[in-house]
């Protein structure tokens, strides 16, 4: 059975910086790309970053160029490294699947941006 299990949320302010992890059991990792999402209060789940297998990315434009997603196979995890924090970026944020697959929504980890 495949979980994913992220970690690396908290409280920042604005103009911060954050970096999740995402680490994946199973031997699912290597076979799909791979995204981050988030959920703020009231909306629906967004895609913010996505990464292939061969490490090509995609971002959304609201965190285009502040944040950076990554991949180690060798250590099946992905990562979201977040600068310049907004409050807007205040969300709980996922990792899954490109596409997402709904047996792998894990917890999430929250991420808060305040002053």
């Amino acid at each position: 059975q495949v979980q994913l299990v992220e970690s690396g949320g908290g409280l920042v302010q604005p103009g911060g910086s954050l970096k999740l992890s995402c680490a994946a059991s199973g031997s699912i990792f290597k076979l799909y790309a791979m995204g981050w999402y988030r959920q703020a209060p009231g909306n629906q789940r967004e895609l913010v970053a996505r990464i292939t297998t061969g490490g090509s990315t995609n971002y959304a434009d609201s965190v285009k160029g502040r944040f950076t997603i990554s991949r180690d196979n060798a250590k099946n995890t992905v990562y979201l490294q977040m600068n310049s924090l907004k409050f807007e970026d205040t969300a709980v944020y996922y990792c899954n699947t490109i596409p997402p697959l709904n047996p792998y929504w894990g917890q999430g980890t929250q991420v808060t941006v305040a002053s």
